[in-house]
């Protein structure tokens, strides 16, 4: 009778931890807010046992907002990942950091070693072996261009949403002195692309930061317009051009 009791008692343990984990993976992948009806749907328990679990979650240190009625959003996510990863989720994640490490510039390059260690370190030990000998790797024949200016403070002016002023050398060797809005940096088998809004021509303009000769970040604020500017301009880029006359 105890050996049964013990035994019905681990499987409703191994079911909520399992259940535990598939609430985060939902509150990961899914447009917050979640609904607690939609959770409750999704992992086919009742709204009740949603709100515990969330109360639970919270207490592992999962910080998780909203409430009843309202949906609930992920905020930070501390805990469980790298337990959750599999096998083909860890070598997409050492391949892509490799890749970054690889032609990163060298404040990237240094960031993606160290999230490699701390990856390594969190991995349980049947894990970590198949970090250590991950079958995917980085190789490139081509060398990339030369890039004289602080790519680093460029990620920094486009995280802050900061205009830069710039000297720019163009394929025919003109160069012009312009005031851009970074929207995002783009990293192609020829080089790296920044993408930016061009205060000189007024409209959507993409630079090769190897032409760049020289760099500086301005006190223009153009938040929160980034986001917007961003995806207006790949759409600007995307559309088919026709044919030249």
């Amino acid at each position: 009778m105890t050996k049964t009791v013990s035994k019905h008692i681990d499987t409703v343990t191994m079911s909520k931890a399992t259940r535990l984990m598939q609430m985060m993976q939902i509150l990961r992948s899914r447009r917050p807010p979640v609904l607690a009806g939609y959770l409750a749907a999704e992992l086919m328990v009742s709204q009740r046992s949603i709100y515990r679990d969330i109360a639970e979650l919270r207490g592992m240190g999962a910080i998780i907002d909203g409430a009843a009625g309202f949906g609930y959003t992920l905020q930070e996510d501390p805990a469980l990942p790298p337990m959750m990863f599999s096998h083909d989720e860890i070598e997409a994640l050492v391949l892509g950091l490799r890749e970054v490490r690889a032609v990163g510039d060298p404040v990237l390059a240094d960031a993606a070693n160290n999230a490699l260690s701390k990856l390594k370190a969190t991995l349980p030990d049947r894990l970590r072996q198949q970090f250590d000998h991950a079958s995917l790797h980085v190789k490139r024949f081509r060398n990339s261009p030369v890039i004289l200016i602080d790519i680093s403070a460029l990620r920094n002016a486009i995280r802050q949403e900061l205009a830069v002023e710039m000297r720019y050398c163009d394929e025919h060797k003109n160069q012009t002195e312009r005031q851009v809005l970074p929207l995002g940096i783009v990293y192609m088998d020829t080089g790296l692309m920044l993408m930016s809004w061009c205060n000189l021509r007024h409209g959507f303009r993409v630079f090769r930061l190897d032409r760049i000769q020289k760099l500086a970040i301005s006190a223009v604020s153009f938040r929160p317009k980034r986001v917007s500017l961003l995806r207006d301009c790949f759409a600007e880029i995307s559309k088919p051009r026709g044919k030249a006359p």
